[in-house]
């Protein structure tokens, strides 16, 4: 019986991790931040392979006394959960410019991302829509340590 258990533990594993369906391009928005500081970003995913993606992103926003511009790289590993229903996770790392109003300064950080989107290509609508968190250490800059926003993400994919 143990045995028999270990069996179907192991299938249900696997259909957890089953691979999403990956586009080769795909163009969005995404918008949110941490309540505190808040901005949006151009988003760009390109497909590795049906289950792997890199995104690149292209961040402004702020706040009434600091504003910001960054670019993030995150490698994303996509599995699908049901349907068009996915969920991914990955490292990544950001660079960016920010201005606090004492003068300017370069922030480097390293983090990843960990999503759950939904793929309507399944019903013919050539969109994604997702839902994320992106954790980063920053090491450079005013505000060393950890921090992380959540964001909304709209992309057309192709």
């Amino acid at each position: 019986m143990k045995k028999q258990l270990e069996i179907l533990l192991f299938f249900l594993c696997l259909g957890v991790y089953d691979q999403a369906q990956v586009h080769p391009h795909a163009l969005g928005l995404r918008g949110g931040g941490n309540g505190d500081i808040n901005g949006a970003e151009l988003s760009y995913q390109h497909g590795l392979s049906d289950a792997n993606r890199i995104e690149f992103d292209l961040g402004w926003g702020g706040n009434a006394n600091h504003s910001r511009m960054f670019l993030a790289g995150i490698y994303h590993w996509d599995m699908n959960i049901t349907g068009g229903l996915n969920w991914y996770i990955g490292p990544g790392a950001s660079v960016g410019m920010y201005n606090d109003g004492n003068g300017g300064y370069i922030n480097v950080a390293l983090g990843g991302q960990l999503g759950l989107e939904y793929d309507f290509n399944a019903l013919d609508i050539p969109l994604l829509l997702s839902i994320d968190g992106r954790p980063m250490w920053d090491f450079l800059g005013d505000n060393s340590g950890l921090g992380w926003g959540a964001a909304l993400g709209l992309r057309y994919t192709w």
